[in-house]
């Protein structure tokens, strides 16, 4: 039997960059945060990243977070 543990995270603000002038579609930049808790909640995140929103220079359209684990033999 495997067992996955959970060995890094990162937190990810998804923010709107405008329209591309070519294509006319939405263009999004991301900015990751590395070293994120891994035992942090969903709402733990959700509150620091609504804290740094205002400190970037685009809108935040999105939250996200990206989980690593490492998967053994139990």
């Amino acid at each position: 039997m495997a067992v996955a543990q959970m060995v890094d995270s990162r937190l990810s603000l998804i923010l709107d960059d405008g329209l591309d002038p070519e294509s006319g579609e939405q263009v999004f930049k991301s900015k990751s945060f590395n070293n994120v808790k891994t035992a942090a909640t969903a709402d733990q995140l959700f509150t620091i990243a609504n804290a740094l929103a205002p400190l970037q220079q685009r809108p935040l359209v999105n939250i996200e977070r990206k989980d690593n684990s490492e998967i053994t033999e139990a």
